[in-house]
């Protein structure tokens, strides 16, 4: 028998107990975050403070909603969901890009209050201290999520993951608002930066919302992963694959879902067909990580013209379309 195609994997299989974890750091991480800030807030009277703080809270609630997400969609299909729950993580991100949304208009809000109505700040070095604090534990919280996303293909950890590196970034502007109000005596700044913050804030949640809108509407897979599954099928020349079309896939939550028709050679009996469509949707699966592929077998008759596989090197290859 001859040996399966060698390929590397694209991606490492999901692995349920990682994502769980990962999101558990980020709840317990933003409930430390919370308690900081409003202190901090309460005490100095800064808006950029308590804004931070306010922002904490819809953090916390981002990282609830990812790890009831993560739990959610790793549960196997029922007979209400025949396809699985993967698309909950998408469902997650983007709620996770309405509440950052959410979020920079809470904090404009009580900005403009503040400008127009006026406002002194004090014992501006605890809060300093403490923002500084914030910062650091929120770029090693993000830093770890971002691994764990890349490791199983989470989005609702990548979403989180950014959450979480812009509230570390914005934090950074109120670190340097509040050093400015120190050094200069200007207690205007406190709002002016309290609304820049909300402006950097929109930005993540609009590219969250459109990510996850993609997913959603079940957008096709990046050219470069339908690219290898084109190659993989190409790669089956040789047991007799002699043409496809209508290959079809998209992503829900952590999985692809690849759908696609495969023409046989001439004389192959269904058993063969059978047992090498089961061969190519292995090897689709070691090349995209978790996969979901479904193979409709054809007679060779059914290759479009133009389209018709040869095994790889030989004179007059087809183009790899697959549409």
């Amino acid at each position: 028998m001859t040996p399966e195609p060698a390929a590397p994997a694209l991606r490492r299989p999901p692995q349920p107990e990682v994502k769980r974890r990962a999101a558990s750091l980020s709840v317990a991480s933003n409930l430390l975050l919370i308690a900081l800030k409003f202190v901090a807030g309460i005490v100095t009277g800064s808006v950029a403070l308590l804004a931070e703080a306010m922002q904490s809270v819809i953090d916390l609630v981002a990282s609830v909603v990812a790890y009831v997400s993560v739990r959610k969609a790793d549960e196997p299909a029922d007979e209400n969901h025949p396809y699985g729950h993967h698309k909950i993580e998408n469902v997650a991100a983007a709620v996770e890009g309405v509440l950052i949304l959410v979020g920079s208009g809470v904090i404009a809000v009580e900005a403009v209050r503040r400008l127009v109505g006026g406002g002194e700040v004090e014992r501006l070095g605890f809060g300093i201290a403490i923002i500084a604090l914030t910062i650091v534990v929120n770029l090693a919280v993000s830093a770890v999520l971002a691994r764990r996303a890349r490791e199983t293909g989470s989005p609702a950890l990548e979403g989180d993951a950014a959450h979480l590196r812009t509230d570390a970034l914005t934090s950074v502007g109120v670190l340097v608002g509040l050093v400015l109000v120190q050094v200069t005596g200007a207690g205007w700044l406190d709002p002016v930066v309290a609304l820049l913050v909300a402006g950097a804030v929109v930005g993540t949640g609009v590219r969250l919302l459109m990510r996850s809108g993609r997913v959603l509407v079940d957008e096709a897979l990046p050219e470069a992963e339908l690219a290898v599954i084109r190659e993989t099928v190409v790669s089956f020349a040789p047991r007799g694959v002699v043409g496809f079309h209508q290959l079809r896939a998209r992503r829900a939550g952590t999985r692809r879902l690849v759908d696609m028709h495969v023409q046989f050679y001439a004389g192959a009996t269904l058993e063969e067909a059978h047992e090498t469509a089961h061969r190519l949707q292995d090897a689709i699966r070691d090349r995209l990580g978790d996969a979901d592929v479904l193979i409709h077998i054809e007679p060779a008759d059914r290759v479009r013209p133009g389209t018709e596989l040869r095994p790889p090197g030989a004179p007059g290859d087809a183009p790899l379309s697959g549409g």
